[in-house]
């Protein structure tokens, strides 16, 4: 892995110097957009809208758009003037429970490695997250853009989650959802017995990305000159209208599997 972002977590007096290494991949496929006519590569080209030439990417420059609209060049200086302290630094302000952070703020994770060997307060701060339970929330500059991340124990070392910010999250007062309609008790102790009945531990390594795994099959077949089968899902049809039946008709299937 390549590092992405060297610096340092701040823990009150302490700086631990740390790289960052994305903890994510994408699964989908490398799929290049084609002309339908002779199956040529589509290019892309950034052009200059007076000259109608392509401008090569060192000739490249970051522009804000004012009223007049005229515009202010943003340096890669300026980004680091505005915020000199934060740059580098990744300062954790408080520590919280992790499972009190609602899973619609998490955004990307990054992985943190010591800078140096043996690095005690790298070591020290892990195991503190680790037997609390805790997250440090903190905030850092990625990539020209101030991010809210939470700093917090996987496995065998510590990682960065960025987190949106609360303004990020759109209000739900829009949604038309009706807060009237009425749940029988009894519909609820099936809807309960169900869910118990499906519970287990939560583990991810039982979940594949099935479609890419069957899209790549059929991609293959393709090139090979077969027709490629494909699948159709059935979607269930419930037996009833009525919703206690269908929960207890989804709770006997259940225990017939």
């Amino acid at each position: 892995m390549r590092a992405i972002w060297k610096g340092s977590i701040g823990f009150g007096l302490v700086s631990i110097p740390v790289k960052l290494y994305s903890a994510v991949q994408t699964s989908g496929l490398d799929l290049d957009m084609l002309d339908s006519r002779d199956h040529a590569h589509i290019k892309y080209q950034r052009v200059n809208e007076h000259t109608k030439k392509e401008v090569p990417y060192d000739k490249i420059v970051k522009g804000y758009k004012l009223d007049n609209d005229e515009y202010v060049i943003v340096e890669d200086a300026d980004f680091e003037a505005a915020a000199p302290e934060k740059s580098r630094v990744i300062e954790i302000e408080s520590f919280v429970d992790l499972e009190e952070i609602n899973p619609m703020y998490y955004e990307t994770s990054y992985y943190t490695e010591p800078d140096t060997k043996n690095n005690k307060a790298y070591a020290l701060l892990f195991q503190t997250l680790q037997q609390t339970k805790k997250a440090g929330v903190a905030r850092f500059v990625l990539r020209s853009t101030e991010s809210l991340c939470v700093v917090h124990a996987v496995k065998k070392s510590m990682v960065v989650t960025r987190i949106r910010f609360e303004q990020q999250i759109r209000d739900q007062e829009d949604l038309n959802i009706s807060g009237e309609v009425k749940v029988s008790k009894k519909e609820l102790d099936v809807g309960l017995a169900l869910v118990n009945q499906y519970a287990e531990k939560f583990d991810l390594s039982k979940y594949k990305d099935e479609y890419h795994t069957e899209l790549l099959e059929l991609i293959k077949a393709k090139a090979k000159g077969k027709r490629p089968t494909i699948k159709k899902l059935k979607p269930a049809k419930a037996k009833s209208d009525d919703l206690y039946e269908q929960l207890m008709s989804s709770l006997q299937a259940k225990k017939g599997a």
